[in-house]
């Protein structure tokens, strides 16, 4: 071959590959989020009992994240920091929303769903919604709102429980009761959606939420019987309820494999809070993986959750990262994944923690500390993380804790005393920190009963405003 045309070939070949890297296609993504499941609730995460194959063989596929934290300690609060990249006393989900409460996500906030159909995705939402108080009513914006094309969904719990649930709809519509357990449902009509209702022409982004194992739980028999050994059924409820939830996110993995979508999809799992109940006479029997407090607390056990992320080709399978991400950050790292720009009119107080999964990052940087509020909690009710330091507050700024998070990670040992400088940098950092999301956010919280709800006389005495 003369040198001329040796020349030609090898021009013509970097084109070839630099239209092929040019067109290869686009991350997909799924958001699969667990209710109430604790930071020690999975086999992955040292639970002695509690069968969770798929989700352990998940974990080995990809990073298994140590230090992975809801935005919250209670459900809506975490969803909303999942969707905005942004603290929830910052976008108005400031707590557990009831049936007909005032306090939704409002359609100023910008989310991740919507970002990404404008960005040319299909989206689809399937199981528990709990963003609003009146679910499926004109009076406030639904996931059709948020940017799903397609949506499956329950205000709150699936009722009368996991089994045979009849407070679904569909796009609007009321599907009436359903034949079969919650997470493999809310799976099916997932898989479904894959298979048939997308534009397969697009990329995806899908967020499955399940309801289990948050109660009233109701487990599939062939799941219960998983555990003969078991005589208290509570704990045996339960446990089974966590299987299924496993078994459900089996299903999901295989569709993906059989759809030949797995390469090319972005997954990641964790939970809303830490579990419910105390974990040993109350139906709650989720385990805190020994740490400090459980749901609406926002001591460790609360907060810290499992976190599992794969991405073939782009994080290490088998691989732990013990770099601290919270659920704020999923906004940032799969918009950023996606070539999607970040909203510049707003704060955002999540951050790409794609060096955290993929092992690129020994620690990330945060413009916005890691901060946690709920009025809810029984005690502390503010909290911020730096670095390994962890500092807790009562709503008032009055009573403070201080933990060494690398050293006591079930705070068991207050520093505020021996720690006095840091903890004075620390404490006056969150004081700041804390009114700067007060201001930004909407009043609902300010008309709090006692309880840290919605005062319901407070609420009735002011003039009801159209939902934004």
């Amino acid at each position: 071959m003369s040198f001329r045309l040796t020349m030609r070939f090898l021009v013509l070949l970097s084109s070839l590959l630099f239209l092929h890297s040019s067109f290869s296609a686009p991350t997909n993504f799924v958001l699969f989020l667990a209710d109430d499941l604790g930071y020690g609730d999975l086999g992955c995460f040292g639970h002695p009992i509690i069968q969770s194959p798929h989700l352990d063989a998940f974990a080995k596929q990809g990073v298994r994240l140590t230090q992975c934290y809801s935005g919250s300690a209670v459900c809506s609060p975490s969803r909303s920091a999942l969707l905005t990249g942004r603290t929830p006393h910052r976008n108005g989900v400031y707590t557990w929303i009831a049936e007909g409460s005032e306090v939704h996500l409002s359609r100023s906030e910008v989310t991740l769903p919507s970002l990404l159909k404008k960005a040319g995705y299909s989206t689809c939402h399937s199981g528990k919604w709990h963003l609003n108080g009146f679910f499926n009513k004109p009076t406030q914006p639904q996931p059709g709102d948020h940017g799903y094309d397609w949506w499956l969904a329950t205000q709150n719990n699936a009722a009368p429980t996991h089994e045979n649930p009849d407070n679904f709809a569909r796009n609007g519509q009321p599907v009436g009761p359903m034949q079969g357990y919650s997470a493999p449902l809310v799976v099916t009509e997932a898989i479904n959606w894959l298979k048939e209702k997308r534009d397969a022409s697009k990329p995806f982004f899908l967020a499955v939420w399940t309801h289990e194992p948050h109660y009233p739980i109701k487990s599939d028999p062939k799941f219960k019987a998983l555990y003969p050994n078991l005589t208290d059924d509570i704990q045996r409820e339960h446990h089974a309820n966590v299987t299924q939830m496993d078994h459900a996110f089996g299903m999901l993995m295989k569709a993906l494999e059989e759809q030949k979508l797995a390469d090319s999809t972005f997954v990641f799992f964790t939970s809303d809070n830490g579990p419910e109940g105390d974990g040993i006479k109350s139906a709650g029997r989720g385990s805190s993986g020994g740490l400090r407090g459980r749901k609406r607390d926002l001591h460790e056990g609360g907060i810290r959750v499992p976190g599992l992320a794969r991405w073939p080709g782009q994080i290490k399978a088998g691989t732990t990262s013990d770099v601290p991400v919270i659920g704020s950050d999923v906004f940032s790292t799969m918009l950023n994944i996606a070539g999607v720009e970040l909203p510049k009119d707003r704060t955002l107080d999540g951050v790409n923690a794609l060096g955290a999964l993929d092992g690129s990052a020994t620690k990330l940087e945060r413009p916005q500390p890691l901060f946690w509020r709920l009025h809810m909690a029984p005690n502390a009710k503010i909290a911020m993380r730096v670095d390994e330091w962890k500092i807790l507050a009562n709503a008032e700024l009055t009573e403070f804790e201080l933990y060494d998070l690398n050293n006591d990670p079930k705070e068991s040992t207050d520093l505020k005393d021996k720690e006095t400088q840091r903890f004075e940098e620390m404490k006056a950092r969150l004081i700041a920190h804390n009114a700067q999301v007060d201001a930004e956010g909407p009043d609902w919280w300010r008309r709090l009963s006692p309880s840290g709800g919605t005062d319901p006389k407070k609420a009735a005495g002011k003039k009801k405003k159209k939902a934004e």
